[in-house]
This record gives structure tokens, sequence and C-alpha cells, in this order.
């Protein structure tokens, strides 16, 4: 299955930068933010997923080029097996090759909820700067 490619707001990719004095990250961008492969491995609750098309997205990698991401579900609708990122580990030669992708399937918390992460990947690159209107 091809991939599927958006063009998005070049903010929406930025990486921000770490302020010390408030010890947090400034102006990185919510898909960036979203950035949640680390904490699906330990198991642990997502960062705050973006929003895309009126729906729910994780991202599980990023580069100069853009960022690689998973669509969030409730359970009930998804419509194949789920399973943990441990299980989907134990046969990692198959799940690297799944058309659907590696995290197809893959439970995650977030909010207190449980969702599902939907594959293929998309990924998002940066378009251009929209410019609002004079007139």
């Amino acid at each position: 299955m091809a991939a599927r490619s958006h063009m998005v707001e070049p903010s929406r990719l930025a990486y921000g930068a770490w302020c010390h004095a408030s010890e947090k990250q400034i102006g990185e961008g919510d898909i960036r933010a979203s950035y949640s492969a680390d904490r699906i491995g330990m198991g642990q609750p997502i960062r705050k997923p973006f929003r895309y098309g009126g729906e729910l997205w994780v991202c599980v990698g990023a580069d100069p080029a853009g960022a690689e991401a998973y669509r969030l579900v409730h359970a009930s609708v998804f419509g194949g097996t789920t399973r943990s990122y441990h299980d989907r580990c134990r046969d990692g030669d198959r799940a690297r090759g799944d058309q659907a992708g590696f995290y197809d399937g893959v439970t995650v918390r977030h909010a207190g909820r449980e969702l599902v992460m939907v594959g293929p990947p998309a990924t998002f690159v940066a378009g251009e700067v929209a410019q609002l209107s004079l007139f």
C-alpha cells in the first residue's frame, strides 16, 4: 500500500528550542511534540496527539524532511487484531514487513483512554507558509 503524504504548515513540524530559564521546549510544532515512539516502547502513555483532518494522530519518527505518524482510533472501531507493543516485537521481522506498518494495531494510552494505532503510516511534510489576505 502506498504511503500517504500530507503537506502541512511548516510551523507544525518545527523542532523548537530548549529554554533553560523555563525548563521547557519553546516553539515546537504540535506534530513533532506528539513524538511518542520512546514512550510506546516503554509502555508509557503517549504524548499529546495532534489533530489532522478531524482525526487524532501520533508521531513515531521525525527528521528534517518531515514526520511519520499513525492515526489513533478507539478499539471499538478498529477492524483488526489489537496487540501490545511487546507482542508486536515478538516477531519483529514480520512486523517490520507488514504492509499496514509496524505499529498497526498497537494499543496505546492517552488521558486515561486506550487507543489503537492504525496503519499504514502517513508522512507529514512542510508545505508553503499560509499568507493571510490583505483584503
